[in-house]
């Protein structure tokens, strides 16, 4: 099976991933970690704002608004859209 790694901020809206570990350090990581983006979370894109910034995902249970930047700092493995 071949897993695709990328950015959170790279999926579009309707695409999902599952939060990969953390590996570098970025101002947002704690408070994302502290939010519940934890490693093995899977998360969906819901919406992207018309100009790319700020980016809706939906993840256990609830939705969230990250900047782009943020969202870029969260690795994820992509999932297929057929289940």
């Amino acid at each position: 099976m071949n897993v695709e790694i990328c950015p959170l901020a790279d999926l579009r809206a309707g695409e999902r991933g599952r939060v990969q570990p953390v590996t570098h350090d970025h101002p947002a990581a704690q408070r994302l970690l502290a939010m519940g983006l934890l490693p093995g979370t899977e998360v969906e894109v819901v919406q992207i704002a018309p100009l790319g910034d700020p980016v809706e995902i939906a993840f256990r249970g609830m939705k969230l608004s990250l900047r782009k930047s943020d969202a870029a700092a969260v690795t994820i493995a992509r999932l297929s859209s057929a289940s």
